[in-house]
Parts: C-alpha cells; structure tokens; sequence
C-alpha cells in the first residue's frame, strides 16, 4: 500500500464483529508448536501501524518509544523502515545500540536522570535531551557545547486514558526561566516538548498544546528553535471505537502548519505501533460455578501479559478461538489468572458460551505495555513472544 491507500484504509475502516475475525487454522499450527501460553509479534502489522501514522503524519519525524514494547525484532522492523527511536535508560540505550541504532537517530526523554544516564547517552551518540525543572538543567552545564535541550511543557488531558502531564512538565510561565538558566551557562536550548498522556481519545488537547508552544516559540524568538516534539497519545481499539488515525491527525497537521519554517516536528509513538502488533494465546486450566457465573481460570492474567489491564488500564477484546454462534447461548462468565492472589481477574463480567478446560482463548491488542510490565509472581514465567509476518490482515484489521 502506498500512502493514499493507507489512508484510504483507515477513513473507511470498521471494527467487524470479534467473533468472526479468525483463521482458526493458523492459530491452531502455533498453539501445536507452542504451549500457551504465549504472545505472537506480527511484524507484519508492525509495517503496517507504523506507514499508517507516517501517511497520517507525513511531516514528522516517528521515534518509537521502546518501553511500550522493546522486543528486539520489533526494533529491527522499525530501524529497517526508517524509524527513530525514543530512549528513557541505560538499558534502552544499550539494546538500540545492540541492534546497530546510532545516536544521532535517537532522543533521550526522560526528564529526570542520572548523571551516569546522561553520560551513556552521550557515549552512545545521543546528544538531545529533555528537562523539565531548574534541577535538571543545571545537571547539563558541566555538558555544554554538547547537548541540546529541549524543554518538557506540561498540558494536562481530562480526554486521555493515561495522563503523562501530572508526573512531568513545566508550566509556559516556568519556561523563559529554564531557557535563561541554560543560555547563561553556555547551554543550547534547541526545542519544546509536551506529552499530553497515552491513549487519547480527542487530539484537541494536542493541538492547543501545539498552538501553545508555537506561540511560545515566537515570544521567546531570541532562541534558535529547532525542534518540537508533540509526544504520543495516539489512541488503537480496544473494547471501544476511536477515531482513525487520519481524522486523528488531521487537526494536529493544520496546527503544525502555523510553526515557522524550518522547525522540525517529532512525535513518539509506542501505543499506536505496538498494540495492535501482537495477540496473547491462553488456555482454561480450570473451570467453577460459583453463584449465578462460570469461573474460568486461565494460565495468564494480570501478573503477566494481562498485566496492562492494572498499569494501562487497558481491557483487551478477548474471544474463544473455537467456532461460536452468536445465536447461541451465552452466560455470565468470569476469566480469572492462574495465581494464588484474588486480584488477578482478568474479566469480570463476560458473556461466553459454555468452555471447557483445555480451549482456547485469544487476547487482542496486546502489544502495548503488556509483556512490558509483566512479572513472574508465583514463579509463573512472563508468557514467551512468537514472531511472526503475516497473522494479520491489515485490509480487515482482522486475524488471517
């Protein structure tokens, strides 16, 4: 698909029924080759997520935030198509470098660090970072001369699943005060960055942070302004519909289109790329009638690739892999995770046909800050990830 397309796609885009999205006999070749349970990462729909924001976003500069998902072959996939990269640790830092990632095509965003993280960074080729507060900046002046800074506002959004503005930021009448301290102490300050939270589901927000910090910009015109960053935010189907991306971006590019020439705009998507990237497989272990539903006890939940659903609060479509009839009947069901503790449930009030021990489950939309954020409480292991090319169908946004 060529740009157009893309976008063609997505402005025609619906969200079929999730009972019929399968090709049962693909899933059923992995689940004979692997025991669940386990995640399948389709690099394919990788390709995919990533030309659909970039079409949608043809003038911003995508640096993928590894802590939503930093599986290797996902970052080699990414690197191949021309991606940058978003780093926040040490850790990240060492993994890009290990997959032949330079610097230079690289961020650092964490607005708080270490004076080891910075000299990482900076070992490493990296040499742009984000501050937010007076602390932070005088960390950079022993680094003059070899840093660029670009400054974290804070925009808070009541729309957006996960508020990132709350932890970090300053405010636009804290910003000129940065900018001195930095440029009195031989320091470059280069842009602006906000992030107006993950998974949000109006860009309205974005775009009155956009306007904001160009205005900013054009007030403080004694700095050479170089870069804004506009963060993440956007949102994939969960349980719910959101906008397609195009109609998303939509607004965002009429607000770049006031920046002055010459400024570069970069975006972070994680969420966006790696959500819809990868599905969990799971079996019933164990069944129950208690009261008026069917408990089913799954061998994953909410310590390990569920884990999104406490940390993201994410609810992922979840759907048997055996044939339904939608005509049957349903009842009140419960999926419940295989520990010993009672808060990981993972579904509490769920329509299923009759299952028994040993189906099929299948988990959708499970790339994003899942195995991420998963444990091994229990001394259950994190679910191990399968890499695939072609389990989805980017024409139907369906399993193949």
């Amino acid at each position: 698909m060529d740009s157009q397309d893309i976008i063609q796609h997505f402005a025609e885009q619906t969200h079929p029924d999730e009972l019929e999205q399968f090709d049962r006999a693909s899933i059923k070749e992995l689940i004979e080759q692997h025991d669940t349970p386990f995640m399948v990462l389709d690099l394919e729909e990788v390709d995919y997520q990533y030309k659909s924001l970039q079409a949608a976003l043809p003038n911003v500069k995508l640096f993928y935030a590894i802590k939503s998902l930093a599986h290797p072959q996902l970052i080699k996939r990414l690197k191949s198509l021309g991606s940058y990269f978003d780093l926040a640790t040490i850790g990240e830092v060492e993994l890009v470098e290990s997959l032949g990632v330079k610097g230079e095509q690289c961020i650092h965003t964490h607005p708080i660090k270490k004076d080891k993280e910075i000299q990482r960074a900076l070992d490493f080729g990296c040499t742009r970072f984000v501050v937010d507060n007076e602390e932070e900046v005088k960390k950079f002046y022993k680094y003059a001369g070899q840093v660029e800074l670009i400054i974290r506002v804070s925009f808070r959004s009541q729309q957006a699943v996960v508020d990132l503005s709350r932890k970090f930021g300053c405010t636009l009448e804290e910003l000129p005060v940065l900018v001195s301290m930095a440029q009195e102490n031989g320091v470059t300050v280069s842009g602006l960055s906000f992030h107006v939270g993950s998974q949000s589901l109006s860009p309205m927000t974005q775009v009155n942070a956009i306007r904001s910090s160009i205005a900013a910009m054009k007030v403080m015109n004694h700095v050479n302004w170089k870069f804004l960053d506009i963060g993440g935010s956007f949102p994939v189907h969960y349980q719910e519909a959101v906008l397609p991306i195009v109609d998303f971006c939509a607004p965002l590019n009429e607000a770049l289109a006031e920046l002055p020439a010459g400024i570069e705009v970069f975006a972070e998507p994680g969420r966006f790329i790696s959500g819809p990237s990868m599905i969990e497989v799971v079996s019933i272990v164990g069944k129950a009638k208690r009261g008026a539903r069917t408990w089913y006890y799954l061998d994953d939940g909410v310590y390990g690739g569920f884990s999104g659903q406490i940390y993201d609060h994410a609810q992922y479509p979840i759907v048997p892999l055996k044939p339904i009839d939608p005509t049957g009947e349903f009842f009140p069901s419960v999926l419940a995770g295989p520990t010993c503790d009672s808060i990981d449930v993972v579904a509490e009030d769920i329509e299923l046909p009759d299952m028994k021990v040993g189906d099929i489950l299948i988990g959708k939309q499970m790339g994003a800050y899942t195995i991420a954020s998963a444990t091994e409480f229990n001394f259950y292991p994190k679910p191990k990830v399968v890499v695939v090319e072609d389990i989805f169908d980017p024409e139907t946004d369906a399993l193949k």
